[in-house]
């Protein structure tokens, strides 16, 4: 099998550095270009050609999104994963219909972000629509998720927000064993197995439960 070709664009070194160390450790992926702004990431993408990009959306230049525009008119043939300190579930729809495969945190989990980057390089090869290939990657989940409980979406979405458990039962005036108990049920229900992943997931749903919930 060819190479997965990727390009990295993120502002802070020490993250650029550390995808690097995560991905090169993986024989499938081969890193094309390594940018620190919007419009050098544009120009790798134009130049080489990868099958992803991996892209801050806060980055500083003419906007992260822009590459997401560049990305669908010019080079349709490259996917791309966002990072993000914390993104709103309203703001993912506008996401993925811009070209977006996948949203993560910051501080995903190694092992979790080669998943994500395997299947997203999976989808690109099968199909050419982004959006298709977001819901794609994202079904599972949305046919799990019914199952939680309003309060187990309710807790998912805090995590997602970056909340720590002591954090989240101070918002909802629960303990934190009571926290913890509905996180372990929330994890078998949508077999993941951290927060990281919880959170990757959690950002793909709607926000369907708004109104105050009872234990």
């Amino acid at each position: 099998m060819d190479s997965i070709r990727i390009v990295i664009a993120h502002p802070h070194p020490v993250i650029v550095r550390g995808l690097s160390s995560v991905l090169e450790a993986q024989r499938e992926f081969k890193i094309v270009a390594r940018c620190a702004d919007v419009a050098s990431c544009i120009e790798a993408i134009r130049l080489f050609r990868p099958h992803i990009a991996i892209a801050d959306i806060s980055m500083p230049g003419i906007g992260g999104l822009e590459i997401l525009a560049f990305a669908n008119s010019e080079n349709a043939s490259t996917r791309l994963v966002l990072f993000a300190t914390a993104v709103e579930a309203r703001d993912l729809q506008t996401l993925a219909g811009a070209g977006a495969c996948a949203v993560l945190p910051q501080d995903v989990d190694p092992e979790i972000l080669v998943q994500v980057l395997r299947r997203v390089a999976g989808d690109q090869r099968l199909r050419s629509s982004d959006r298709d290939a977001f819901e794609q990657q994202h079904a599972t989940v949305e046919r799990v998720a019914p199952a939680l409980t309003d309060r187990e979406r309710q807790i998912m979405r805090l995590v997602s927000e970056g909340l720590s458990n002591k954090e989240i039962g101070r918002r909802l005036n629960l303990t934190d064993g009571t926290i913890k108990v509905h996180l372990h049920h929330i994890f078998e229900k949508l077999e993941v197995t951290n927060r990281t992943a919880l959170a990757a997931f959690a950002m793909s749903q709607d926000d369907r439960s708004s109104s105050p919930v009872d234990d």
